[in-house]
């Protein structure tokens, strides 16, 4: 992202069970407590977010409600159109909207493995579903499969988007602010929606963008973290022994490194983790001098959480140190300009109740400059990437695929109120949920009361 000259960018990874999301702001951002299966574990760690939402989870109808998830299909029997008698999943309800195309799939599926994905047994099963919730409901006798696919869709669409709240507006920044980063194999049939969700303009995909997580991991820096508690006063002379702390810090670091990565050039970060006197939310302070790191505290908690103390007693809490050696270097030739190819096939494309006629492209025979606009199909070897009524597609020199919303974003509508649908059901109970769980989340860092955070 940053060679194509965006620094601060959210992540999201959609593979088959679960969505991914992080956030990178000129640094990774880190969180020293997390919590997994409902234990609370205080260790330093990369912030990600975790939402279950990806191309196998599970599409169900409780009687008043449809749900998405958490359940997931797995890779067998996988999703209904894998021929393994697999339930609805995420992923077919894209094929049934047109955006995955199996024709345009290796025949791989099938109990033998030699067969295209089943676009017959996913109309099948959506249909029934659809008589299931009209006969339900008062409110969606006229329901069909495509539009209750489009409701499923909106509905893992809307948990995603909240996921990137979670690492965006919760830590105080403006998702609008950034590009939102693609990656997954599903990734790029819902990074529009996604990125509509939260008010965001720009997305950006690598040519890798399927297998971007493996395609990273091989470039990724060597990295060794060290931390010690200090639970001093910060004070200008707590700075000498916090310093001490620091170089003591950075030389194990750098040791450790060596020792697996020889004659690499070591660089050193420095972190602080400082809170006020009487409460125990800890924020992460970059290590200089004493005036300074105290001002970056006090606009940190201004930010964070509406509100600071200038003249408070501080606490520093924790010394972190990141000794780092770069890992292999990024190179990426540049591709020629090309004219436009022909559109490899036209398919009908289901986006907002309507049925477009879609273009559907192959992404490597597209040359630098190319532009394609709304509503098209990227057909790529390892994923594909859905360009949605009111967005454009633009490749870039050196093959980076810049997805821009071109046209002003419809407000949705909603027919009668007074009755709301299963899907609308779903998405205000997730709403009013996030509400209770950022209201919790603030209460929580702010209060300075044990039973109060508990």
């Amino acid at each position: 992202a940053a060679g194509a000259g965006f620094d601060k960018i959210i992540g999201f990874d959609m593979g088959g069970t679960s969505t991914d999301v992080a956030l990178y702001d000129g640094a990774f951002q880190r969180t020293l407590e997390t919590e997994l299966a409902g234990v609370r574990l205080r260790a330093p760690m990369l912030a990600i977010n975790t939402v279950a939402a990806g191309g196998g989870s599970i599409l169900s109808f409780d009687g008043a409600r449809l749900r998405v998830g958490p359940e997931s299909a797995g890779a067998n029997p996988g999703p209904a159109c894998y021929r393994k008698g697999g339930p609805l999943t995420v992923t077919d309800a894209n094929l049934l909207l047109g955006k995955i195309l199996p024709a345009h799939f290796p025949a791989i599926f099938g109990p033998n493995g030699d067969q295209p994905l089943d676009a017959e047994i996913v109309r099948q099963k959506f249909t029934a579903l659809a008589k299931e919730v009209a006969q339900a409901t008062d409110t969606d006798t006229d329901q069909t499969p495509e539009r209750l696919a489009e409701g499923f869709l909106a509905i893992a669409n809307a948990n995603m988007a909240q996921a990137i709240r979670q690492i965006s507006i919760q830590k105080g920044l403006n998702p609008a602010d950034f590009t939102l980063v693609c990656f997954g194999g599903a990734g790029g049939q819902h990074a529009c929606a996604v990125a509509d969700e939260l008010g965001m303009e720009r997305v950006f995909l690598h040519p890798l963008a399927g297998v971007l997580s493996a395609y990273g991991i091989g470039l990724s820096d060597f990295l060794v973290m060290r931390e010690q508690g200090a639970e001093i006063p910060f004070t200008p002379e707590a700075v000498g022994k916090l310093t001490a702390i620091e170089a003591k810090l950075s030389q194990e670091a750098e040791t450790a490194l060596r020792a697996q990565n020889p004659g690499a050039k070591v660089s050193h970060a420095a972190t602080i983790l400082l809170r006020y006197a009487g409460t125990d939310t800890a924020l992460p302070i970059k290590f200089s001098n004493f005036n300074e790191m105290e001002q970056t505290f006090t606009e940190d908690h201004q930010r964070l959480f509406g509100f600071a103390s200038p003249g408070r007693a501080l606490v520093a809490d924790m010394v972190l140190v990141e000794a780092t050696a770069p890992g292999e270097s990024l190179t990426e030739p540049a591709i020629l300009a090309r004219a436009l190819p022909e559109p490899l096939a036209t398919s009908q494309l289901v986006s907002g109740g309507k049925a477009h006629a879609a273009p559907v492209y192959n992404r490597a025979a597209l040359g630098a400059g190319a532009q394609i606009s709304d509503p098209a199909i990227l057909q790529e070897a390892i994923s594909t990437i859905i360009v949605e009524p009111g967005w454009r597609a633009e490749i870039t020199a050196h093959n980076h695929c810049i997805l821009h919303r071109i046209a002003p974003r419809e407000n949705a509508a909603i027919a009668d109120a007074t009755k709301p649908g299963p899907v609308l059901l779903e998405l205000f109970a997730n709403l009013f949920m996030a509400v209770a769980e950022q209201a919790g989340a603030v209460l929580r860092n702010t209060a300075q009361s044990v039973n109060i955070k508990e």
